[in-house]
C-alpha cells in the first residue's frame, strides 16, 4: 500500500484473512487508518468485525495478509510486544481492587518507577473525571463510572493504538447516549488513534470520524458517517444503515447529471447518473425523513405516488407512517414534530400523496 506509514496510513490492513477450519471469518480486508482518529468496525453479529479487532490485538493470528503501523508489520508479534490497549466489553476491573489499584496494575507490571506510576494515576483519574473515587472498588460504582475507569487503565501505558470491543455495550440506552460525548472528548484529548467494534449504527455513527460496514467477513464500504447513511455503495449498506425504503425495478433513463428507474409504483427520479446498460435491474434507496406526505397533491412533477395510511406510530420526536400503495408496496415515512401542540392531521385510513425530490434517491445496483 502507498506510503504506508505516513498520518493517513498510520495503521493499515492488507488483505488480512482469517480462516477457521474452512469457515472464513475475515476475507481479504484492506483498511487505512489515519492517525489520531476514531474509526468503528460496524456490522451485526457474525459479521467478522470482532475476529478483526482481535487480530489487531494479537490474540488471533492471521491465516495471511499484514498489519503495518507506521510502516512496521505487526503481525506476528505477541500482545505484549504491540503498543496497543484493548478495553472489553466487561471491563475486565479487578473487584477486589480499588479504582487507583486497577489504573496502576499495568503500570506496575511494566516495573515503572513509584512516582511514575503515582503521576501518571493521578492524570488518567483528572481525565476522566474520578479523582473522588480513587479508593472505591468498581462494585461502588456506575456503570459508566467503571467504563470510564477500565478506558483510564487502557490510556495509562499509552499506547499507540487504542481498542475498543463494544465498549458501551454493558450500559442502559440513555447512560450509552450520554457516555458516547464524553468517551470521545476523552480519546480526543489523549490524541490516540482509535477502532472500535459495534454492531450499534447510531454508536458507530454518534463517535467515529470514519465506520466500516463488514459482512461476512469483508468490507462493503468506507467513508464518513455522513457519506456511509446518505450514499450508501450497495443495498446491504443501505438497509443497514438506519431506515430505508427500497423501490426495485429497471433503469429506463441515464444521462450524466440524472436517470431514472422504472418500478411497479410508477418511475423513479433521481439527480444522478449511474453509467448503466438500460433495462438493467436497478434499486432506489430513499430514506423515510425525505419524504413528504399529504392528503392533497403537491405541484412536483416527478416522484409523486398516491397510496392508504395503514399504520402510524408516535415516537415523540416524530411520527412514523406505513402508508400502501395500489400495488401492494408498503412505504415508511418519518414526519418532525416540530410543535408542541401540533397534532398531524392524517390518520389510519386516509388516501394520501407522499412524494421527494430527485435528490432524495440514491442508485443501488446490487
Amino acid at each position: 500500500m502507498a506510503d504506508a506509514g505516513s498520518r493517513d496510513n498510520y495503521l493499515v490492513t492488507e488483505k488480512l484473512v482469517k480462516r477457521f477450519d474452512e469457515a472464513v471469518a475475515v476475507d481479504e480486508v484492506d483498511l487505512s487508518i489515519k492517525q489520531g482518529e476514531i474509526f468503528a468496525l460496524l456490522g451485526s453479529s457474525g459479521c467478522g468485525k470482532s475476529t478483526l479487532l482481535r487480530m489487531l490485538a494479537g490474540f488471533e493470528t492471521p491465516t495471511s495478509g499484514r498489519i503495518l503501523l507506521s510502516g512496521q508489520d505487526v503481525a506476528r508479534l505477541a500482545p505484549y510486544e504491540r503498543p496497543f490497549n484493548m478495553m472489553f466489553q466487561s471491563y475486565a476491573l479487578f473487584p477486589h481492587l480499588d479504582i487507583w489499584e486497577n489504573i496502576a496494575f499495568g503500570l506496575k507490571r511494566e516495573g515503572l518507577p513509584k512516582s511514575d506510576i503515582q503521576q501518571r494515576v493521578g492524570e488518567m483519574l483528572d481525565l476522566v473525571q474520578l479523582t473522588p473515587y480513587a479508593k472505591r472498588k468498581p462494585h461502588q460504582l456506575s456503570g459508566g463510572q467503571q467504563q470510564r475507569v477500565a478506558l483510564a487503565r487502557s490510556l495509562a501505558k499509552k499506547p499507540k493504538v487504542l481498542l475498543l470491543d463494544e465498549p458501551l455495550g454493558a450500559l442502559d440506552k440513555k447512560l450509552r447516549e450520554q457516555t458516547q460525548f464524553e468517551l470521545v472528548n476523552i480519546i480526543e484529548k489523549v490524541g490516540v488513534t482509535c477502532v472500535m467494534v459495534t454492531h450499534d449504527q447510531e454508536e458507530a455513527m454518534t463517535m467515529a470520524g470514519r465506520i466500516a460496514v463488514m459482512s461476512k467477513g469483508r468490507v462493503l464500504q468506507v467513508g464518513s458517517p455522513e457519506e456511509v447513511y446518505e450514499h450508501p455503495s450497495s443495498r446491504f449498506v443501505a438497509d443497514f444503515i438506519g431506515n430505508v425504503n427500497l423501490f426495485d425495478g429497471r433503469l429506463s433513463i441515464d444521462q450524466p447529471d440524472h436517470c431514472a428507474v422504472a418500478t411497479s409504483m410508477g418511475e423513479i427520479h433521481v439527480s444522478h447518473g449511474v453509467s448503466g446498460a438500460l433495462n438493467m435491474p436497478s434499486a432506489i434507496a430513499v430514506r423515510p425523513e425525505k419524504i413528504e406526505i399529504n392528503r392533497e397533491r403537491p405541484a412536483a412533477d416527478h416522484n409523486v405516488f398516491a397510496g392508504k395510511v395503514k399504520e402510524i406510530a408516535y415516537f415523540g420526536s416524530y411520527n412514523t407512517f406505513i402508508v400502501q400503495t395500489e400495488d401492494g408496496k408498503r412505504v415508511k415515512i418519518t414526519e418532525a414534530n416540530t410543535s408542541r401542540h401540533e397534532l398531524s392531521h392524517i390518520t389510519w385510513e386516509d388516501d394520501v400523496f407522499f412524494w421527494w425530490s430527485d435528490g432524495a434517491g440514491v442508485v443501488l445496483r446490487d
